[in-house]
């Protein structure tokens, strides 16, 4: 009995030693193998609107981010496609600053479907799809897969769970998720960005704007939701609501409805 015990520990120290080994490979090649490139040209339209130049630069931050940030999937067998995805919607709102990492984040925790406050995913009173832990959570993330998927897919429209949770990652930065990113303001864009949010915000209670009511919730659910919509369908927001876009595109230093795509 001992003398298999200490084949499986042998065997385990083994698969952890080459499981190393690959995931520095992949690091220092930055490539990603021809499938999960596949699933960015059918899934991940951001990606596919990208010069060529800029599909392999997006390619390298993926693979960085799955290097040091762990992904788990409850329930289920984690795939390459739960893996590309939330790599994905972690690049998509840094990808205009070369060499952000979230230092903020160490888990990403997938679920089958929505969970309420205390992570449950059977029973009632589960409405949530996404979530950025604080306190003994902090530097987790948890998001529905089953969010996570439609996000990627036609049914999407305007609204992308996970690249709304990492939008909350980026506003989280400075130290406070509170709807105005410092860290990655390059001017005092402070002022004039809340006073704009507030001017939709009451558009929005009057009926008169198209971005989700969710946003009335505070002004980092506002810079979340907008953002969703920014990177979602950039060409119809900048045409409902150019200043928005407008200081979006400055605050993330990306014109997805413009020059900065084919």
């Amino acid at each position: 009995m001992i003398k298999f015990v200490l084949i499986l520990a042998g065997l385990l120290v083994l698969y952890f030693i080459l499981r190393s080994r690959k995931k520095t490979a992949l690091a220092e090649t930055g490539r990603l193998t021809p499938q999960q490139q596949e699933i960015l040209r059918t899934r991940v339209d951001y990606y596919d609107e990208l010069a060529d130049e800029d599909k392999r630069l997006f390619e390298r931050r993926i693979a960085d981010f799955l290097q040091y940030v762990r992904i788990e999937c409850v329930g289920a067998s984690l795939t390459d496609t739960d893996r590309v995805l939330v790599a994905s919607s972690a690049v998509i709102p840094v990808f205009g600053f070369p060499g952000w990492r979230y230092q903020n984040l160490t888990n990403v925790l997938l679920y089958p479907d929505t969970f309420d406050e205390e992570f449950q995913f059977q029973g009632g009173k589960r409405n949530i799809t996404g979530m950025v832990g604080t306190g003994y959570m902090n530097g987790q993330m948890i998001l529905s897969r089953a969010a996570l998927l439609k996000g990627f897919s036609s049914a999407s429209g305007k609204e992308n769970t996970a690249i709304h949770e990492f939008v909350h990652l980026v506003d989280k930065s400075d130290g406070s998720t509170d709807g105005v990113p410092e860290t990655v303001m390059k001017y005092d864009y402070s002022v004039p960005w809340l006073k704009l949010m507030h001017g939709e915000m009451r558009r929005i209670q009057q009926g008169k704007s198209d971005i989700n009511p969710y946003a009335l919730t505070n002004e980092a659910e506002f810079l979340a939701v907008a953002s969703e919509y920014f990177f979602e369908k950039p060409g119809k927001f900048k045409e409902k609501h150019p200043e928005i876009y407008r200081q979006l595109s400055e605050i993330f230093d990306q014109d997805p409805a413009g020059t900065d795509h084919k």
